[in-house]
């Protein structure tokens, strides 16, 4: 199960219903009357309706399965070499060996003996083998095995494809005639509404529990694409993948992380709405990859001081703050500082619908972005273009090797020049791993790519060194790294 620290939170199509009855409700009786009709409405408890999760889990219960993923040792992060210790934790799943795990916790240098198992959860969704789960619960795995509910059976999976922009994985098994989850329609949610998640909690398979809606369409930090449920459900390591269920035993959503200070559970937890996670899978299955359009601005939220200056009745919409010089939204005729009103006809309530609703337009299509220049609505018509996909870097990570930084903490790689061109740059490099400290603090990841050091372009790795020499010992460096479609600055301390 997938967590965003607390602490660290600021840096931030639906088949048919289910045919089956609603869940039955179970009434708490009202005791005998004795006394006066006061003293009886007085004493008598009222009558409250609880749901009953039991036809639930006999339904659903078979269809949902525990993933086990498994990862041969890695080399030493020390050596500066991709793939160092990091437990089935930071992908969702349960260690094989606790003890092993605490003791990895305090000694990440720790060699490792043998494969690591991570668990993680899923759902049958064809009675052919098709399987929903988390990209985080496999990513990375060189063999993938599901274990159906009753234990019984295992078959080895196949990856048909992830996408870790909405952390969808398809898993197919070679099996039939299974036991086939059924989905329903998340948009009928309403906050309140009672719902249960089945999956393997800390290795615990067939585990449910249960809870309700906190609230829908929830944004989350460096996560654009998902229009999140957020329950109070029990989830915990393990549950990754999992479904959640409402009470007509439908799968609304796919239970993928959860807000935590401690790596469990405290109350919050979000899953990702069963048509984001269908779409996904069937862009996987037929295509083998995922396309988002784009139309190449960053924005902001349009807030009431900005609203006011902009002479707005109102903070509905997005500001433009970029647009990529030749791009699609350029093109167009956007221009920094237009308001975003609408998409394709859909008014934005907030600015972080633009991502999602430009992201679900088709590649090579016309769509229509109205927006407000100095007091008039403007209509213009934009050529959509195409995300690039996020598997070129994996496998350009593979072919070449990493070289570390060691007054960083980094291990790099330069972006080949296929990627440079997709992403519209002269020249960058890839963070592969942390491999020491102070980086293992900081707010590095693997995958983010560096464009400058201190403001400063530039063209080789040696260069790149040279400018790391330039700083005294214990300074700040600000690097600029490019993360998914935006770019941040980023201040790191210099060993």
């Amino acid at each position: 199960m997938r967590t965003i620290a607390v602490i660290a939170a600021f840096a931030l199509a639906a088949c048919g219903a289910s045919e089956s009855p609603p869940v039955q409700a179970q009434t708490r009786t009202e005791a005998p009357k004795t006394g006066t009709p006061q003293q009886d409405a007085q004493a008598t408890p009222r009558a409250a309706a609880l749901p009953d999760f039991r036809p639930l889990m006999k339904k659903q219960g078979p269809a949902v399965v525990a993933v086990i993923s498994t990862r041969k040792p890695a080399p030493s992060a020390a050596a500066g070499a991709p793939g160092a210790p990091g437990g089935p934790g930071a992908q969702g799943g349960a260690p094989q060996d606790p003890m092993l795990e605490f003791f990895r916790r305090f000694m990440p240098d720790m060699p490792e003996r043998g494969p690591r198992e991570g668990l993680g959860s899923g759902f049958i969704i064809s009675k052919d083998g098709y399987i929903l789960t988390n990209a985080h619960v496999v990513a990375g795995s060189d063999e993938v095995n599901v274990r159906l509910a009753d234990a019984k059976q295992e078959f080895k999976a196949k990856v048909v494809g992830l996408d870790k922009r909405t952390d969808v994985a398809l898993l197919k098994v070679d099996a039939k005639n299974l036991p086939v989850a059924t989905t329903g329609d998340s948009s009928k949610l309403e906050a309140g509404d009672w719902v249960a998640a089945i999956g393997s909690p800390f290795g615990f398979s067939n585990t449910i529990t249960a809870g309700i809606v906190s609230a829908k369409e929830r944004s989350l930090p460096d996560e654009m694409y998902v229009p999140f449920i957020q329950t109070d459900v029990a989830v915990n390591p393990g549950n990754s993948g999992g479904p959640l269920l409402n009470l007509a035993g439908e799968v609304i959503g796919v239970n993928s992380m959860i807000y935590s200070g401690t790596g469990g559970y405290m109350g919050v937890s979000f899953a990702i709405p069963i048509e984001v996670a269908l779409d996904v899978a069937k862009q996987l299955q037929t295509q083998g990859k995922v396309t988002r359009g784009r139309v190449g601005i960053g924005i902001q939220p349009l807030t009431k001081e900005l609203a006011q200056s902009f002479k707005l009745d109102s903070t509905s919409g997005a500001v433009i703050v970029n647009v990529e010089k030749n791009g699609p939204a350029e093109k167009a005729g956007a221009r920094v500082g237009d308001v975003v009103l609408a998409w394709n006809g859909k008014k934005l309530e907030d600015a972080n619908e633009l991502p999602r609703l430009v992201a679900a337009t088709k590649p090579g299509t016309q769509a229509t972005m109205e927006v407000m220049r100095a007091g008039k609505r403007e209509s213009l018509k934009v050529g959509v273009g195409e995300i690039p996909q996020e598997e070129t870097v994996a496998k350009a990570e593979a072919r070449e090797k990493p070289t570390a930084s060691n007054r960083l903490g980094l291990a790099v790689r330069e972006l080949p020049a296929a990627d440079r061109k997709t992403l519209g740059v002269e020249y960058a490099l890839v963070v592969v791993d942390v491999v020491g400290q102070p980086a293992q603090s900081s707010p590095i990841l693997p995958g983010d790519i560096i464009l400058a050091v201190n403001q400063q372009r530039f063209s080789s790795i040696e260069e790149f060194n040279k400018l790391l020499a330039q700083q005294e010992k214990g300074s700040s460096v600000a690097l600029l790294v490019r993360r998914g479609d935006g770019a941040i600055y980023v201040a790191m301390p210099v060993g």
